[in-house]
């Protein structure tokens, strides 16, 4: 499949984008301090690696499936472990949510401009895909901080 132009930057930009990501979502696993946070975001690490390949393969001219992550599975049945009150851990915790969740409602964004950029219907079906499961990332944050008293 031939891409035009504007696809093919499109696609380096969200793949820029998914990179950033995964390099937030673990360096941010690495110092979270409470441990189901840990693990959230090393499993939100692997779908953003899964979601990088899928723009590779797209932009090698595979159309890739559109069930591309496996967010469906990650765990959010969330614990809480912080109070209502404040503490030096859950507001460094804290910290680390918004940022990755801001960071998740703007490629959300991007993705839904993508949907409408690309001409074939199943790459557009796969960035819509992409698009939910990012969305779903967004909101197992979400759900994490409500859970622990930072939203």
């Amino acid at each position: 499949m031939q891409l035009t132009q504007k696809e093919t930057m499109l696609l380096k930009d969200m793949k820029d984008q998914e990179k950033i990501c995964m390099k937030k979502y673990t360096k941010y696993a690495s110092i979270a301090l409470d441990p189901q946070l840990k693990e959230l975001f090393t499993s939100l690490s692997n779908v953003e690696q899964q979601h990088y390949n899928t723009l590779s393969q797209i932009e090698s001219g595979a159309v890739a499936s559109s069930n591309s992550g496996s967010s469906q599975t990650l765990k959010n049945d969330f614990s809480e472990n912080y109070g209502m009150g404040d503490t030096p851990d859950k507001e460094a915790d804290c910290y680390l949510c918004s940022d990755l969740l801001a960071d998740e409602k703007h490629v959300s964004s991007l993705y839904n401009t993508c949907v409408f950029e690309f001409k074939d219907t199943s790459i557009r079906d796969t960035l819509n895909h992409i698009q939910k499961e990012e969305q779903e990332h967004g909101k197992l944050i979400y759900d994490y901080m409500s859970k622990n008293n930072m939203y």
